[in-house]
């Protein structure tokens, strides 16, 4: 793993989550895609299970750092981490490279880490679900429709698939 491409990657994708992605929302209630739950699941589809385990936790304190329930750390961490790990798991059993799976399983890790962050938000304070309807549905709807298009530049930046650099060397006559 290139880490230091990841934490570039990260970085960008968490402001871009915090600033500039609200110019993409639908409608008058922003329905916006999730770059780092995009994240999510292509470094747990595309990375090692170690790997994948780290990525899952560090995408998931990101997204605790640019999410809603600002001062409120864990519920983003415990969800992306878990369930990244789940899908790492998952993805050891079967495959998911083509686009319509992938969309399908951004669509339900989308749904499923809205839920799971919600109800540990529940149990510490008061439940930050405004739009309910929003968050668990049409947001990871968004995001499915828009991560799989975004899986090949990311490949390229973190250099996944590829066998590295390769340098002509003159030949020798």
């Amino acid at each position: 793993m290139r880490w230091f491409r990841f934490a570039v990657l990260v970085l960008v994708a968490t402001i871009l989550q915090t600033s500039l992605i609200g110019v993409v929302a639908l409608g008058r209630s922003g329905i916006k895609p999730d770059l780092l739950l995009i994240l999510l699941v292509f470094f747990a589809i595309y990375s090692n299970p170690h790997d994948a385990v780290i990525t899952s936790f560090v995408i998931g304190f990101a997204a605790d750092l640019s999410g809603p329930a600002h001062g409120l750390m864990g519920p983003q961490i415990i969800s992306f981490g878990v369930l990244g790990t789940l899908l790492s798991d998952v993805h050891s059993i079967m495959s998911i490279q083509r686009l319509p799976y992938q969309a399908v399983t951004i669509l339900v890790m989308g749904s499923l880490t809205a839920l799971l962050s919600h109800l540990l938000t529940f149990f510490r304070a008061d439940p930050l679900v405004a739009r309910p309807g929003t968050e668990f549905f049409w947001e990871p709807l968004y995001s499915a429709l828009v991560g799989p298009f975004l899986f090949l530049p990311v490949a390229w930046w973190m250099r996944i698939g590829s066998k590295g650099r390769r340098r002509k060397r003159p030949r020798r006559q």
